[in-house]
């Protein structure tokens, strides 16, 4: 009697921890409550973040003859969306995203939400390590499954709207995401080697300049790439950047700060000379050049 009690004990015990773990909410540094981790509706419409939500939702017109035209189809998908609620283009994409798929009477079932960080320790992460092997750079986004592969996916926000994007991905016409360089520098580092991209730089370099949507393109994923200890790589993609945009100042604070990651002090304060040079008051680089002197003394 006493260990089916025990059993039992440590089964709810199992259940409660298990529960808990949905709608984690935490309070930042700042004072701000966010949620983390896996998520769903409910946890989106309870607390400060229902205010956001609900207006975001009820507010939002959907286009009803484009949503009748997904309605039947989208059921073969799954659906992972990836957002934060600290993020403004989240919290007006994602509660139209679900108005759409609840007009679209779309299985709950085969929906996943996941809430991530923004913090310098866990940028763009889940606690759990959902985002990871996903290339999550951009918030929200929304990535559309068919029999275990993906199809394709939705970056920050719409090219037309999230209906004919929806549209446009579950009838595979031809669809590009936000972000493409992004995308494709993912790619091509999933499958090539760095020295043999470095080989193609004069290639490379005109081609991605001709597409990229300004330098925190590549910043912004290069940040993904830093924060989840991908150094090397982060390293390559800050170096680029700086080939792409030549004069901009921010690009050569993001490369010192993956050199300064690396210990290679020598090449972090090249960089941050080089803020200095294009921003003389940069008062990060003057600070990051002080601290760098210090421990190399």
């Amino acid at each position: 009697m006493k260990r089916a009690v025990t059993l039992f004990i440590i089964l709810l015990s199992l259940h409660s921890g298990f529960s808990q773990t949905l709608n984690n909410q935490i309070i930042d540094k700042k004072g701000h409550p966010v949620l983390l981790g896996e998520i769903d509706k409910q946890g989106l419409t309870g607390g400060t973040f229902n205010a956001w939500f609900l207006k975001n939702h009820d507010d939002y017109l959907i286009n009803k003859k484009v949503v009748n035209r997904i309605k039947d189809s989208l059921n073969q998908y799954d659906i992972k969306v990836f957002l934060g609620t600290w993020c403004g283009d989240s919290k007006r994409e994602v509660p139209r995203f679900y108005k759409i798929l609840e007009s679209a009477k779309f299985d709950e079932k085969q929906l996943k939400v996941f809430a991530v960080d923004r913090t310098e320790d866990a940028y763009k992460q889940s606690p759990s390590g959902e985002e990871k092997g996903l290339n999550i750079h951009r918030v929200p986004t929304f990535i559309f499954y068919k029999n275990g592969k993906e199809v394709n996916r939705i970056v920050e926000h719409p090219k037309e709207t999230l209906e004919r994007d929806i549209l446009n991905i579950i009838s595979e016409n031809k669809y590009t995401p936000n972000y493409a360089v992004a995308n494709y520098m993912n790619y091509l580092l999933s499958t090539r080697s760095i020295d043999s991209l470095k080989l193609e730089e004069s290639i490379l370099i005109p081609r991605l300049s001709e597409f990229v949507k300004g330098s925190r393109e590549l910043n912004t994923y290069g940040y993904v790439l830093l924060r989840s200890n991908h150094i090397e790589k982060a390293l390559y993609i800050f170096d680029l950047n700086t080939k792409i945009f030549p004069y901009k100042y921010n690009v050569y604070d993001s490369l010192g700060e993956a050199h300064f990651k690396a210990e290679n002090h020598s090449e972090a304060l090249k960089s941050y000379y080089k803020v200095l040079s294009l921003k003389p008051d940069d008062e990060n680089a003057i600070a990051m050049i002080d601290k760098i002197k210090s421990q190399i003394k």
